[in-house]
């Protein structure tokens, strides 16, 4: 690919710093699977008792790494995952499901575990078919010197079009243990999660069953990862991940095996919150952004409607590419909220560009002043509230504008 991705201008200053985890270690190689000198593979190595939980992608196209992850979850265990970057392994027919399978042996015998305790993600480019053997070799090696403190290395290798990694970290307790969160993912581009986020990977030392692990992040990625948008594509490969390695046993934790339990609304609180975090990251490093944007949707039917009316906001180009252009243009907000296709009282619409009402009880407000809210639209960061006047339910979506920039770089992204 061609480099014209220019670093997003809500690249942080300074990373988190993601404290090793007991339980997991990380390694990475550069493989050359698709470009020479860079880093584009990444192994997790996790100690035996790891419970797994996931959300994938609903795509009807879904990658061989998404068909062989949603055979792993069932066991619910896991003792590695092999990521690479540069090809999906999707849309790659017989080839690509062999190259899973190659990987999850390699891996497995790395390791010394079945194969389904073996989780496998790629990302990359769709329709190339994936050479396992330019890295299978070097999965032993990687797991026999993986690190706790490679975390920041780890979110690197899985990069594509992203202009920084994106970690987060949160503490949490768990009746009167103290317990950490780590997480990573990546994603700039073909972002419309359903069901998970690009790829994005969770790691906690708590001891928590897998059962309960997957109720948590089912719940949660609904108002994280669904509730966040770049461009309405997508992915073939959308892969979410959480691993509890149960390390904080060994100081006291009594495992939570209920997902009832009282004693998780601390640990739940703190996963959301991360999971928040990462999918404004995404959002914040969206290909070609100038803006992030939120979306507040409220006075829908229900909380799922007035999400669905904040994606149509939030994914609609014509909008999108007003806002890049710093034009207070309400009325393709009024355009994206009725082809919604969810209810919305057309006499009773409000619309708000951050303090300002530009819109209210189906017409434009008497208080509207062009000059004062196109002198908002200048901001970095900008917030569009409406009020669909038909209930009291509302919903949070996170998106960036669309700019020159993103078509260049989606122009050539195969060159």
């Amino acid at each position: 690919m061609a480099n014209t991705t220019k670093p997003s201008p809500f690249a942080p200053k300074t990373l988190p710093l993601l404290a090793p985890l007991a339980g997991v270690r990380f390694a990475t190689a550069q493989a050359g699977i698709r470009y020479k000198d860079r880093t584009d593979l990444m192994v997790a190595v996790m100690d035996e008792g790891t419970t797994a939980a996931g959300v994938l992608t609903q795509s009807k196209t879904a990658s061989a790494p998404v068909l062989w992850c949603r055979k792993s979850l069932k066991n619910g265990q896991a003792r590695i995952l092999v990521v690479n970057s540069g090809n999906a392994n999707a849309f790659t027919g017989m080839r690509g499901r062999a190259a899973v399978e190659e990987t999850a042996e390699a891996a497995a015998e790395a390791v010394g575990c079945a194969p389904k305790d073996v989780y496998i993600a790629s990302t990359g480019v769709i329709g190339e078919p994936l050479d396992a053997g330019k890295f299978k070799h070097l999965l032993a090696d990687l797991a026999a010197t993986a690190a706790p403190d490679a975390f920041e290395p780890a979110a690197r290798a899985i990069m594509t079009t992203d202009t920084y990694p994106k970690l987060a970290t949160r503490a949490a307790r768990i009746g009167d243990t103290d317990v950490t969160i780590n997480g990573f993912c990546k994603g700039a581009g073909m972002i419309a999660p359903d069901m998970a986020t690009m790829l994005c990977f969770i790691f906690t030392d708590a001891a928590i069953s897998a059962d309960v692990l997957q109720e948590l992040l089912d719940e949660h990625v609904k108002t994280t990862f669904n509730s966040m948008t770049v461009d309405g594509d997508t992915s073939t490969s959308d892969t979410c991940l959480l691993f509890a390695t149960g390390a904080a046993e060994a100081r006291g934790q009594k495992p939570v095996t209920k997902t009832k339990s009282k004693r998780l609304k601390d640990f739940s609180d703190a996963l959301q919150d991360l999971m928040r975090d990462l999918a404004i990251q995404v959002a914040k490093d969206g290909e070609g952004i100038s803006k992030f944007v939120t979306f507040i949707v409220e006075g829908a039917e229900t909380e799922a409607a007035a999400r669905r009316i904040a994606l149509s906001c939030a994914n609609s180009p014509i909008l999108k590419t007003a806002i890049a252009g710093e034009d207070p243009n309400w009325g393709r907000v009024v355009m994206a909220v009725g082809k919604s296709g969810e209810a919305a009282d057309r006499d009773q619409l409000a619309i708000w560009f951050g303090d300002s009402c530009v819109a209210r009880s189906g017409e434009r407000a008497a208080e509207y002043d062009e000059a004062t809210v196109a002198n908002y639209m200048k901001n970095p960061e900008i917030t569009i509230r409406i009020d669909a006047g038909v209930g009291k339910a509302s919903a949070t979506v996170w998106t960036c504008d669309l700019t020159h920039d993103y078509v260049s770089i989606n122009a050539d992204y195969r060159s």
